[in-house]
């Protein structure tokens, strides 16, 4: 680092592990600067995740640092070169994966992909530095606060329609932010969506966002909260808690099933229900600490595959984008928060169920 980069100060969010939201604490710090293969990226906004409540809280499933810059997504201005770089140019816009060094090819193992707001400092500061491999341009029509809603919920719902075709149905479970993307991506692909939800109101909303058929459930105090992680997981609102997989089958030719589950809850024996023979549920995520039992028989019978996604590579990041910009989709965003008021955000989205990804501008 250069005598000048040292004198430079700037402001950023810590968090201490563990702490949960209390322990956010916006810091004076010096400004970093790139070395060789990094870029200095400033910093345009940043969106929040059920993954970061879990990094706060201590409860996230991969390491995480001490005293840590939080937050994995992001978007922003590359302003400065370091040594060696040849792809990147200041005045780009740009973000970022979450594992910045997977770059293509199948997920390696955990503590060999080092995550932004986790092993390695993230993305909720002025100025941040990245490696340039790393980088994966903005589609030209999002704004910041769009694109920095895309890293985490949306490379992982891309990822989980890999195959889908045109013509195929695709079974969204409830209204959080990957659920969403799926929606939104599978149709931008070409396919049939069937949509659950427990909220008449995010009902409504969902056929707004192009969601061909929608099964309501009866509702839950989790309804739509996190990223669908509490979304999705109780029955329908007529004929008893387990029912929806039944209507869900029924809205499909012949009453086949579904191609795709997109299932962020881990509620596999339904999902199992609710899918076609030689289907495939794509596990995103689970929430209960006591997962529901899932009999062998039922997941044989099934013919189905049972598919696990971790986010997405940066080659996955940069398909998706291109398809996001060719087809002009817009990511949901429920509402933008000021850097200073980065805890009012996460409290925000940690108590107020939204509709869309809550951001954070700088």
């Amino acid at each position: 680092m250069s005598d000048t980069a040292t004198k430079r100060r700037m402001l950023a969010w810590r968090a201490r592990k563990g702490a949960g939201i209390d322990g956010l604490e916006l810091r004076e710090v010096p400004e970093p600067a790139p070395g060789p293969g990094e870029v200095l990226v400033a910093v345009r906004a940043v969106s929040l995740s059920y993954r970061e409540l879990l990094v706060l809280r201590g409860e996230y499933v991969l390491p995480v640092k001490d005293d840590l810059v939080p937050v994995s997504d992001g978007a922003g201005e590359v302003v400065e070169l370091g040594p060696g770089t040849s792809r990147a140019r200041v005045g780009d816009r740009v973000t970022a994966g979450l594992f910045p060094y997977w770059l293509d090819g199948p997920f390696g193992r955990p503590e060999e992909l080092p995550q932004l707001g986790g092993s390695l400092d993230g993305m909720l500061a002025r100025k941040v530095v990245l490696p340039e491999s790393a980088l994966v341009p903005v589609p030209a029509h999002l704004s910041y606060a769009e694109a920095a809603t895309l890293p985490c919920a949306a490379v992982t719902a891309w990822n989980a329609l890999e195959g889908v075709r045109a013509g195929d149905t695709v079974l969204t479970l409830g209204t959080g932010g990957v659920s969403l993307f799926a929606a939104q991506l599978a149709k931008l692909l070409g396919a049939r969506v069937i949509a659950t939800t427990g909220d008449a109101g995010k009902a409504a909303r969902l056929r707004a966002l192009g969601v061909d058929e929608v099964v309501l459930r009866e509702s839950t105090p989790g309804d739509g909260q996190h990223d669908g992680q509490h979304d999705g997981q109780h029955g329908g609102q007529h004929g008893g808690p387990g029912d929806w997989p039944e209507r869900v089958r029924a809205l499909t030719a012949g009453g086949r099933g579904v191609d795709r589950v997109v299932d962020v809850v881990g509620d596999l024996p339904r999902s199992l229900r609710a899918v076609a023979m030689s289907g495939e549920v794509a596990l995103v995520g689970f929430l209960d600490k006591e997962p529901p039992a899932l009999d062998p028989r039922r997941l044989f019978g099934s013919g189905a595959r049972v598919r696990p996604v971790a986010v997405g590579s940066r080659a996955q990041f940069a398909a998706m984008n291109r398809a996001i910009e060719a087809g002009g989709m817009r990511p949901v965003v429920e509402r933008v928060f000021p850097f200073e008021e980065a805890v009012a955000a996460f409290r925000h989205y940690a108590d107020e169920r939204p509709f869309g990804k809550v951001v954070i501008a700088l």
